[in-house]
C-alpha cells in the first residue's frame, strides 16, 4: 500500500500530485510577466513628464491590477470575467501608445499571450494580429521618427510561444499524474478484490462445514449423546486447519512463487502497454527451482518495465534456466535503476543456487536476462577392484 499511496503522491508520500501546476508555483511563474509592464513604465519615463507621466503610471498600475484579476478568473474557470478583463487590458495597452509609444508595445505581449491561452482556437490570429500591430504601428506613427517594431514584434511572438509552450506542458503533466493516481488507485481495488475473493474460495467451505457440525454438536449434547464430543473435536480440528490455510495464503502474498510473479507480471506488462508472451503453466520447472525462477522473473520484468521503452516481452521457461527478453531500446531486464541493487542480489540468489546470471543485448534488438542452474550431471560408474586369484 505504500506504493500505491506513493503514486498517488507523486512519488513523494504525503504529497500532493498536481502541486506543480497549481498553488504558488504557478503564481510566481506567472507574476514573472509583470516585467513587461515594468519595462513600459521605462517608456513613460523616457517620454513623458508631468500629467501625462502621471496618467502613464496609473495606466500601467491598472493594467497590472487587470491583469491579477484576469489570472485569478482564468483560474477559477469564469471563462465571461475573464474575457471581460483581457478587453479591458486591451483598452488599457491601446491607452498607453500615446504615452509611452513603442513601449506600449510591451504591455501587447501580455495581452497577446494571456488571449491565445484562453482562446487557443484562435491563437494563431490573436498572435498574428499583435505582432502585426507592433510591427506597423510605430512606422506609421510618422511624429515617432521610427522605422517597423521589429523588437516589439518578436517579443510578442516569442513570449505568445513561451506561455503555450508552459500552458500544453502544465497540462500534460497534470493529466498524465491524475491518470496514474487513478490507475493507482484501481489497481489498490484490483489488489483488495483478489485478496476479498481468495478468502472466500479459501474459507467459504470451510465455515460451511463448520456450521453444520457446530449445530449438530449443539443438538448432540441437547439430547445427551456421547457423539457431541466427537464433533466438538472434528469441528476444533477443522478450525485449526482453517488458521493454517488463513496463514498459508496471508504469506503467500508476500513469498514469491513462479506462478505468482508471472500472473503479476502479466497484468503490469498489461498496464505498461507492453505485450506479453509469457508462459501459462510451469510444470516445467522443477518445484525447488520455481521460488528462485520467480525472484528472476520479478526482477526481469520490473525492469523491462522500467527502464526498456520495448514493445513486447518474453519469458521462456526450462528445467534447468529461465530467460526474459524485450525488444527495447533503452536499457532492458538485465541493467538495473540507477543506485539499485535488484540484479546484484539476484546473482547473489542464483549463485548460491550454483547457477549463473547473463544479462546482455540481444539480437536483433532489445536485453536479455538469462539464469542459468547447473544440472546434476550422471552419476559416477561404481569402480570395482578386480581379486587376485588364489
Amino acid at each position: 500500500m505504500g506504493d500505491v499511496a506513493e503514486a498517488r503522491g507523486g512519488g513523494v508520500p504525503g504529497g500532493d500530485p498536481l502541486r506543480w501546476t497549481r498553488g504558488w508555483r504557478r503564481t510566481v511563474l506567472a507574476s514573472g510577466m509583470l516585467v513587461y509592464p515594468g519595462v513600459t513604465a521605462l517608456g513613460v519615463a523616457q517620454y513623458a513628464t508631468g500629467g501625462t507621466a502621471v496618467v502613464g503610471y496609473a495606466v500601467v498600475a491598472a493594467f497590472c491590477g487587470g491583469y491579477a484579476l484576469a489570472g485569478v478568473s482564468f483560474v477559477s474557470g469564469h471563462r465571461a470575467r475573464t474575457g471581460a478583463l483581457l478587453w479591458s487590458m486591451a483598452v488599457l495597452c491601446a491607452a498607453e501608445v500615446p504615452v509611452a509609444r513603442n513601449y506600449a508595445f510591451f504591455l501587447a505581449a501580455v495581452v497577446v499571450s494571456f488571449a491565445a491561452m484562453a482562446l487557443r482556437r484562435h491563437r494563431a490570429l490573436i498572435v498574428t494580429t499583435g505582432a502585426l500591430a507592433a510591427l506597423v504601428v510605430p512606422w506609421a506613427v510618422r511624429p515617432w521618427h521610427r522605422g517597423p517594431g521589429w523588437g516589439e514584434a518578436l517579443v510578442i511572438v516569442f513570449t505568445s510561444l513561451m506561455v503555450l509552450g508552459y500552458s500544453e506542458i502544465a497540462t500534460a503533466h497534470r493529466a498524465l499524474l491524475e491518470a496514474r493516481a487513478e490507475v493507482a488507485h484501481l489497481a489498490s481495488e484490483a489488489e483488495r478484490a483478489r485478496i476479498a475473493r481468495d478468502l472466500h474460495d479459501l474459507l467459504g467451505h470451510s465455515l460451511t462445514v463448520v456450521a453444520v457440525k457446530s449445530g449438530l454438536a449443539r443438538r448432540l449434547a441437547e439430547s445427551g449423546s456421547p457423539g457431541a464430543v466427537e464433533e466438538i473435536t472434528a469441528v476444533e480440528g477443522l478450525a485449526r486447519r482453517m488458521l493454517t490455510d488463513v496463514r498459508a495464503a496471508v504469506s503467500g502474498y508476500r513469498e514469491v512463487t513462479l506462478a505468482g510473479e508471472l500472473a503479476r507480471g502479466r497484468e503490469l506488462l498489461r498496464a505498461a502497454g507492453v505485450t506479453a508472451d509469457l508462459p501459462t503453466a510451469t510444470d516445467v520447472v522443477d518445484a525447488a527451482h520455481q521460488e528462485l525462477f520467480g525472484w528472476a522473473v520479478r526482477e526481469g520484468i520490473t525492469n523491462v518495465v522500467r527502464h526498456a521503452r520495448a514493445t513486447r516481452c518474453t519469458v521462456r521457461l526450462a528445467p534447468d534456466g529461465v530467460e526474459i527478453r524485450d525488444d527495447g531500446t533503452g536499457a532492458g531486464a538485465g541493467t538495473p535503476a540507477p543506485g539499485g541493487n535488484g540484479l546484484t542480489g539476484l546473482r547473489e540468489r542464483i549463485a548460491a543456487a550454483g547457477g549463473t546470471v547473463a544479462a546482455g543485448p540481444a539480437a536483433p534488438r532489445g536485453w536479455r536476462l538469462r539464469v542459468t542452474l547447473a544440472r546434476p550431471g550422471p552419476p559416477e560408474p561404481r569402480r570395482t577392484t578386480k581379486g587376485a586369484s588364489s
